[in-house]
């Protein structure tokens, strides 16, 4: 399989009685024009009834401070527990969709589903994304972009997860010309 992932926590419901955060490791980006990503629930979750009635989730980016959080939320039932209550987590409304936003992620993107596949274990929804809220403190002042390293977002791979590493090129620089010095 493919390693490794991003380890998300995906919210989803209608409204604040329903609103469930779930952990899932299989997601990713599908087009970057429209803009468009997945993730891909088991039927049996208790999320999935709720994400594919409304069709409204979102993807929140997991960092260190949210890996106890991550790793919970995955091996608990929301039918059992309130998990932003035991795991003191804020739920936000949403600026386009129902579902929440968590106030404790670096980067929740909101979406909308677009289309529903059923794959075998997993179902895959496809989705729209409708709109990104990043915490000020992650973004780079300089450059004004999403600063990876500052937010220190975690991974899944294989049962374990793991921090994301140092910056070690740009896209394009295998390519790019060196500058002559003046003189």
């Amino acid at each position: 399989m493919i390693y490794p992932l991003p380890a998300v926590l995906v919210t989803c419901g209608a409204s604040e009685a329903e609103w469930n955060v779930l952990t899932v490791a299989w997601t990713g980006t599908v087009c970057t024009n429209p803009p468009m990503c997945y993730i891909s629930v088991r039927p049996e979750r208790h999320s999935y009834p709720l994400l594919k009635r409304t069709g409204e989730f979102v993807i929140n980016l997991t960092n260190e401070a949210l890996a106890r959080a991550a790793d919970w939320c995955g091996v608990r039932s929301g039918r059992e527990v309130n998990k932003f209550r035991t795991m003191h987590l804020t739920p936000v409304q949403g600026e386009k969709v129902k579902a929440p936003v968590l106030l404790e992620s670096p980067l929740s993107i909101e979406c909308r589903v677009r289309q529903i596949l059923p794959l075998g274990s997993h179902d895959m929804f496809i989705a729209d994304v409708l709109n990104v809220q990043a915490d000020e403190q992650y973004i780079d002042p300089r450059t004004g972009t999403f600063d990876l390293q500052r937010a220190r977002l975690i991974t899944y791979s294989h049962g374990h997860y793991y921090r994301l590493g140092e910056e070690i090129g740009r896209f394009g620089w295998t390519v790019r010309k060196k500058t002559k010095p003046r003189s």
